[in-house]
């Protein structure tokens, strides 16, 4: 099969193409013919070795881990999928290899779900991971409810274009930082209000907003971002970070827990998701949509920051 792979850790341009083996479906599993996969930071990050000690790896590695495809095979114990159904996946696995910049892939069909009936295959692959990350955020970890308040940070990307519809759908209030060139895209998505994270300080615009504070942060920027955001909370408030281990005694120094949120698969969130979708309530984000062989360009315009949505790779 074509893949995209790196050999060892480095820049972009260890990222080359490869003919591989095709996988097969072992028990439990689907075997998907990726037609589309999402390109997400964590793959650079991935590539640069930054996150060698967290996850176990092997080489070749293929990145990646958003697929939109059809099942080409299945593995015995598996009833819930036929050949040929359409379904989206995010792909991580317990060993960091076999991702989804490759004409196929094989995942735990308790992971897999179907598509949204009238998605495309490059909108349905922008979403697995965005979509679990904000949902885990938002409701598993931050526990946010109708009427509270929460503040979703880079709300033009890719995460914060779904977190700021969910957010919406469940009542929540909503403000997002977005540069000035993405207000009326974040707007659109149902912000209430958007904070121009280029005019300056955050926290003084949020707190003119809500003067006791947000009840949620979203942080999907870390560093700097993160501390500052802890005086945009209001007591008893909470920050739910996915870049930054939240340290707990600065969060307890402000009266306000914090956790920190590495997203995991599951099937039956994709699947909510799906039906959101289908019933008009969320939309995925806007994407770039480049080859498969274009993958090292893609990587390198994710690391620089400024990519409205998602880019997908367009595979089959």
């Amino acid at each position: 099969m074509r893949a995209m792979v790196i050999d060892g850790f480095g820049g972009a341009d260890h990222l080359h193409p490869a003919e591989l083996p095709e996988p097969a479906a072992a028990a439990g599993e689907v075997l998907i013919r990726i037609l589309a996969a999402g390109v997400n930071p964590v793959d650079w990050k991935i590539r640069e070795g930054y996150l060698a000690a967290m996850f176990p790896h092997r080489f070749p590695l293929i990145p990646g881990w958003d697929a939109a495809g059809t099942v080409a095979a299945l593995g015995v114990d598996v009833a819930d999928f036929a050949v040929g159904d359409r379904v989206w996946a995010y792909c991580r696995k317990p060993i960091v290899q076999g991702g989804t910049y490759a004409e196929f892939v094989v995942m735990t069909a308790r992971d897999v779900a179907a598509m949204p009936v009238h998605l495309d295959f490059e909108h349905a692959a922008a979403m697995p991971l965005v979509g679990l990350t904000s949902w885990q955020a938002l409701f598993d970890a931050a526990g946010l409810i109708a009427g509270q308040s929460v503040l979703i940070h880079a709300g033009a990307g890719g995460i914060g274009s779904i977190a700021v519809q969910l957010a919406k759908n469940a009542g929540a209030r909503v403000v997002a930082t977005a540069g000035p060139q993405n207000r009326t895209y974040v707007r659109d998505l149902g912000a209430d209000h958007v904070v121009d994270y280029t005019a300056g300080d955050f926290v003084p615009a949020v707190r003119a907003l809500f003067p006791e504070g947000v009840d949620v942060v979203f942080d999907t920027i870390g560093g700097e971002t993160q501390t500052r955001s802890y005086q945009a909370l209001r007591r008893n408030g909470c920050l739910i970070s996915i870049v930054d281990e939240p340290r707990l005694e600065e969060a307890g120094g402000f009266g306000v827990r914090a956790a920190f949120v590495f997203v995991s698969p599951n099937g039956n969130q994709l699947r909510k998701l799906a039906a959101m979708i289908d019933a008009g309530d969320i939309r995925p984000p806007a994407i770039s949509v480049m080859p498969l062989s274009a993958a090292a360009e893609a990587q390198r315009l994710s690391q620089q920051g400024h990519v409205r949505g998602k880019i997908v790779l367009k595979v089959g």
